[in-house]
């Protein structure tokens, strides 16, 4: 099966840094306070919709934002807050995405302040591998968070880890990945014990994704839809040590709207597609249980199906 979903014409991203008070011009002097990797792109991009700065007077509140005690006691300190956006053509990123991120990082550095990303819903924290934004780009760089959720009507048994059929509650949501101007991912109907497997997996199908899609935008700047294939085979290394591979099944989820979701899992899907649904091969006999378990040996294939 071929699923189809639009390309936007442009897309558009913010961070937000919540801070006590500005301490520098931000016009003049931001650039200056990027690091190397991105000076040159924020110096172009500034003042252009590439890179707008947007400062409030006002302290930022959170909606749906998951933050940490410490960081809701820094939250309650800062008094003001900029907005740093980027409304860039598709074939921009992730460059466009990575010079707003490196802007935002850099206002926080001098003002004390706390970048957070709405989209995945959580406080941006320090990059390990350097002291702004890294200047190469990875996916695992905080650019993707993770809506768990278990079903309101769920009764779970105690848990045990050998019973893979124990219930079908869990379901996770990818978080980040439509400012790349794809659809989320979602997987549905696992046990709720297997949460981190569930995680695991969709990471490393959002990383095929991503990594396809970006070729595809390279290759083809002017499009406005792209189609692929229901079924994926997934050879992500760094999450799978042993070096074999694994099918996917994607399916577009069926809510009025353009696609904005691909659920990974079986069942076939119709109709508009919203999400994407990630699953088991067709020739899968056992349970959804059964198969994520089996992916984290990295065995089995799987595809990619609208839901």
């Amino acid at each position: 099966m071929q699923i189809t979903f639009p390309v936007p014409a442009s897309l558009t991203a913010l961070f937000v840094v919540a801070i006590e008070r500005l301490r520098f011009d931000i016009e003049g002097m931001l650039p200056w306070r990027i690091g190397r990797p991105h000076r040159r792109a924020a110096m172009a991009a500034l003042g252009t919709p590439l890179l707008t700065l947007t400062h409030s007077t006002a302290q930022w509140r959170p909606g749906g934002v998951d933050l940490t005690v410490d960081e809701r006691r820094l939250l309650r300190r800062t008094r003001q807050h900029v907005v740093v956006s980027s409304t860039a053509p598709p074939q921009a990123l992730p460059a466009s995405l990575q010079v707003a991120r490196a802007a935002a990082r850099a206002i926080a550095e001098e003002c004390t302040g706390m970048v957070v990303d709405p989209l995945v819903g959580y406080a941006l924290p320090s990059c390990a591998r350097c002291a702004g934004e890294p200047s190469s780009f990875r996916l695992t760089d905080d650019w993707l968070g993770w809506s768990v959720d278990v079903h309101d009507t769920a009764t779970c048994p105690p848990w045990n880890p050998a019973d893979t059929r124990a219930c079908d509650c869990l379901r996770v949501t990818s978080r980040g990945l439509r400012r790349f101007a794809l659809p989320e991912i979602t997987l549905d109907g696992a046990a709720c014990a297997h949460n981190l497997c569930a995680i695991n997996l969709l990471r490393a199908v959002a990383q095929r994704l991503l990594t396809d899609h970006l070729a595809f935008l390279s290759a083809n700047p002017e499009a406005r839809e792209r189609t692929i294939d229901d079924h994926l085979r997934i050879h992500d290394h760094a999450l799978f040590s042993d070096r074999q591979s694994f099918g996917v099944r994607l399916t577009p989820c069926e809510t009025p709207g353009s696609i904005r979701r691909l659920k990974v899992g079986p069942a076939p899907g119709s109709g508009q597609i919203t999400c994407l649904k990630v699953g088991p091969p067709s020739d899968f006999t056992g349970t959804l249980n059964d198969w994520l378990c089996s992916t984290q040996g990295a065995t089995p294939i799987t595809y990619l199906t609208a839901a």
